[in-house]
């Protein structure tokens, strides 16, 4: 490495020996004379001479800083995650570039700010959204009525944001045009459509229920895809997999028929006799179909015919539109056992039970699952996509960071002259034999080493060899089959806990647990002294273990001292279950199978984020559609299944 020279402290750049300038026409005007650096092969007798290290003239100083300010750009805009796409020259085919409006239009679309401000404004019409309170027969109230004049405000906000776009991209007519991205079409629909409810709401006041219409408005949670990259991978994927589902859809379909006409003719009519008294009329309580297989047992009830049916006569199979719905209830594995076992009270139990295993293991765990598989293939698939296209963009993004060093060679190498040999010669030759004087008068004193730097010295080798050993020691196997040995001996103490156990357990228990506490403490402090910290720290399966050995120690003081209550000493013991996981370290196969779950965490998340975008937008629509609708008797409380509120029609659609 060059040292500084003169006193300014220049900093030293040499550049590698494949860089050849590339021959120009000419000089570039306004370039400073310097001096050209000679590059030589790796093979030449001249590459080690003294004259090649140097240092590079102010220009070529200049060239190499702006292609590294260049890089950085380029990586900084990468790290955004935005490649500025081309605009086309005119926009609704009168807006050119350069007209004041589409700059501004352009300048605000592309801020990054403005975007951030378009999603909180999407997760504050939600929460809006959320707080509405529907109620029976249109009533309202204060709170409604203020969120009614608040989604105005949403309303001119994204119309804005759609209006600008527009101008910014075009419409329709070219590439990357604003409606030719399907967000930005999803957007555009639902803005028009509450375009079309506000204006009908005005103008028609009572005459036209616009319900329907502001019903779209639950939609626009969508738009948070968009904002949100690892959402758009998953969504893309569903989208990509649509064709593959429909294929599946129609194998469930031609399933589910041929079950449902299986069922027809078995069990058509079968599940409509009950128990019912003689005298009054009366049904039993909680009805079932008897026959061959449930008879009434209670005085005055016979089994008699003409009852509905279970499930206020919906599940039955008397025809192929019931059936059908029969049969897709046992598919989802919604109620099938109840199904089977009516069947079965009505006909007896015999064969029935083969018509329902083979449904549930065709229809349920075999056909329905080929949809994860589909989902599964076509993630993969845009996953690669994805990535193929990042490698792309850092192969482009090299080659033109070394097309624009190569211009920078180009012009550098006609703007500057060659220094005179002999200056450089003369100033080189003096710092050389400056150098060699200053090694010489260096090397003629005495080496003396003070007492307690050879005793530093000396403790340092100790320190390293015995580091040594038990680096050794930790990564033998006879180590590895200590440590399983004494989990496996841990999670078996943990095993013979038992309600009312003797005291004698209780003291062997905690007695055991004080000496597997102070082995793995001896194992996590071997660890840190063998491989250091910052090594020790580098892997996860060290930091679960130190996190375990440390919750360990602190449920063993709290015992003693009782400082907190029973209840959290007896969640803070729970940590010692956690022991267990110590054996994935050590146990290969296992250890990749962790592994590979904590790598698909993110992807998990992302489908598990998305998937709760949808169950909100169901929930807001359900609240929008069947709020307040039901309140069938007054004098009874209302289902638990209902969209009365946002979090009662949240839990409704999750089950």
């Amino acid at each position: 490495m060059a040292e500084p020279q003169g006193p300014e402290h220049e900093t030293l750049v040499t550049v590698p020996a494949s860089v050849q300038p590339i021959p120009s026409a000419g000089p570039l005007p306004g370039a400073s004379a310097a001096v050209i650096v000679p590059t030589e092969a790796p093979g030449n007798p001249a590459a080690g001479d003294p004259e090649k290290d140097k240092p590079l003239s102010s220009a070529w100083q200049t060239a190499l800083s702006a292609t590294a300010m260049s890089t950085n750009k380029r990586r900084v805009q990468a790290r955004r995650g935005k490649v500025v796409p081309d605009r086309p020259q005119r926009a609704l085919f009168c807006l050119t570039l350069k007209n004041p409006l589409r700059k501004l239009c352009i300048d605000i679309v592309e801020w990054k700010p403005f975007e951030y401000l378009i999603l909180l404004t999407i997760f504050a019409n939600c929460v809006a959204l959320a707080v509405y309170t529907p109620y029976p027969f249109a009533d309202s109230n204060s709170t409604n009525q203020t969120l009614e004049r608040i989604e105005y405000a949403f309303l001119i906000i994204f119309t804005a944001e759609c209006f600008m776009k527009i101008i910014a991209c075009g419409f329709v007519m070219h590439q990357g045009a604003y409606l030719r991205n399907t967000w930005n079409f999803l957007d555009f629909t639902i803005v028009v459509i509450g375009l079309i409810s506000t204006g009908l709401s005005f103008v028609a006041k009572e005459g036209f229920d616009v319900k329907a219409l502001r019903a779209f408005r639950v939609l626009r949670p969508l738009r948070l895809v968009s904002g949100v990259p690892s959402l758009q991978v998953v969504m893309n994927s569903i989208l990509r997999a649509m064709v593959p589902l429909l294929h599946i859809a129609l194998l469930v379909l031609f399933v589910i028929i041929i079950y449902a006409i299986i069922g027809l003719e078995l069990f058509s009519g079968k599940m409509h006799s009950t128990c019912i008294h003689n005298i009054t009329g009366e049904l039993m309580e909680n009805p079932v179909p008897c026959g061959g297989g449930f008879s009434c047992e209670d005085p005055g009830y016979n089994c008699t015919g003409g009852w509905e049916g279970p499930n206020h006569g919906i599940t039955n199979f008397d025809n192929f539109g019931l059936a059908m719905l029969t049969v897709f209830q046992c598919i989802t594995l919604e109620g099938w056992t109840q199904t089977m076992y009516n069947i079965e009270d009505a006909m007896g139990n015999s064969w029935q039970w083969i018509y329902f295993i083979s449904m549930v293991i065709i229809g349920a765990f075999f056909v329905m699952n080929l949809i994860l598989g589909v989902l599964s293939g076509e993630f993969s698939k845009e996953r690669e996509k994805a990535k193929a296209r990042g490698d792309f963009h850092k192969l482009r993004e090299k080659q033109q960071i070394e097309e624009d060093l190569r211009g920078y060679l180009d012009w550098i190498t006609q703007a500057e002259d060659i220094e005179p040999d002999g200056e450089d010669k003369g100033k080189g030759g003096g710092e050389l034999e400056t150098s060699e004087k200053g090694e010489e008068a260096e090397g003629s004193l005495p080496q003396r080493m003070p007492w307690f730097q050879s005793k530093k010295r000396a403790c340092e080798r100790l320190n390293r060899r015995m580091r040594r050993c038990c680096r050794k020691a930790v990564k033998s196997q006879a180590f590895y089959w200590l440590i399983i040995v004494l989990v496996f001996l841990n999670t078996c103490i943990l095993a013979t806990e038992y309600h009312s156990q003797p005291d004698w357990l209780d003291h062997f228990q905690e007695v055991t647990n004080q000496f597997f506490v102070v082995l793995f403490t001896l194992e996590m402090l071997l660890k840190m002294f063998s491989l250091g910290f910052q090594g020790y720290f580098v892997s996860l399966f060290n930091r679960f273990d130190c996190f375990v050995v440390i919750s360990s120690i602190l449920e063993m003081v709290l015992t003693k001292t009782d400082i907190i209550p029973p209840l959290g000493l007896s969640v803070l013991r729970c940590v010692r279950l956690l022991r267990v996981f110590k054996v994935t370290k050590y146990w290969r196969s296992l250890s990749n199978l962790v592994a590979s779950l904590l790598n698909s965490i993110q992807s998990i998340a992302s489908l598990l984020l998305l998937l709760f975008l949808f169950i909100v937008i169901f929930a807001l629509l359900g609240m929008q559609v069947f709020g307040g609708k039901f309140n069938f008797d007054r004098s009874q409380d209302k289902p638990r299944q209902n969209f009365d509120s946002f979090w009662q029609s949240l839990l409704t659609v999750f089950q």
